[in-house]
């Protein structure tokens, strides 16, 4: 079995905004990871359909905000390969991966710590109170749990574990979700890890050279890159994220996202009270 059979790349890609992202970096990986697929969960499949190497699954957003539809994604990925590297859609990958793709099973990240250490500068006091909840209510120790960046992560299955994981992140993201906190999947995978027994482990060595906006203010600030290197890659993905909208576009957009957030409410309502493990777990009458 080669590479191209064991492992693919992944994102999510719903709404123009991340097509075009996932786009460019379907782009890259033909170019600099060739025999690669690349796995796509998106609205319009069709739009990428002159790109052999992906795999473009028709999906619809079932979190508030979607942050937790990374889920899906890799629960696809995982169906057709051995292993998976999870790329927000506006990765970019700059140059050739050279490194063989042979992840261990469970998850390994790039950048993370222990959840207690990054509790220490959460801003928001709510995040820690529903993080502290979940970990009582589920009797997990705080200090077994790890926290790692969602924006590059690769996962492979581990003795089967990864079907109760992906079934306890969901419900722990009602729950977070109930109580106002839309992004916190890195917590709900840590948490859910911890629960199931899967492994969170580190990488941080990177396998390729890639393109992430907020990474590389980071890396420019340190002295590790230069901004003159990577002034198109900002400026192309400041002409993705900003386009050119009418002032009428722009009220009809926030119009349609109001009532949009609204029916996803209204949705996780009923999916939890559906969610015989979310009532037996946290007690939640909704």
């Amino acid at each position: 079995m080669n590479m191209s059979q064991k492992f693919c790349f992944c994102t999510l890609a719903v709404g123009e905004r991340y097509r075009t992202h996932a786009r460019m970096l379907a782009k890259d990986i033909q170019q600099h990871a060739q025999n690669t697929d690349l796995c796509v969960l998106t609205d319009k499949p069709e739009y990428f359909k002159e790109f052999p190497h992906v795999l473009a699954f028709k999906h619809r957003l079932q979190s508030v905000k979607g942050y937790h539809d990374k889920r899906f994604v890799l629960e696809k990925a995982l169906s057709l390969f051995e292993s998976c590297m999870f790329l927000d859609s506006d990765v970019r990958i700059i140059d050739a991966v050279v490194k063989e793709m042979n992840w261990p099973p469970g998850i390994t990240a790039r950048a993370g710590c222990d959840l207690l250490q990054h509790m220490a500068n959460i801003k928001n006091p709510k995040e820690i109170k529903v993080i502290e909840e979940v970990a009582e209510k589920l009797n997990i120790d705080l200090q077994k749990v790890q926290w790692f960046h969602e924006f590059m992560f690769a996962m492979r299955g581990q003795d089967g574990l990864e079907k109760k994981f992906f079934q306890l992140w969901q419900t722990i993201s009602y729950l977070f979700e109930m109580r106002g906190i839309y992004h916190g999947e890195g917590y709900a995978m840590g948490l859910a890890a911890a629960k199931v027994g899967m492994t969170i482990a580190f990488d941080r060595e990177d396998k390729f050279a890639f393109f992430k906006d907020n990474i590389e203010r980071i890396r420019i600030k340190k002295g590790q890159s230069n901004l003159q290197e990577k002034q198109i890659y900002f400026d192309i993905h400041k002409n993705i994220e900003y386009q050119n909208r009418s002032r009428l576009q722009k009220i009809s957009d926030k119009l349609i996202q109001k009532a949009v957030l609204s029916y996803r409410l209204l949705r996780l309502k009923n999916v939890a009270r559906k969610d015989s493990d979310f009532h037996k777990l946290f007690e939640e009458n909704i």
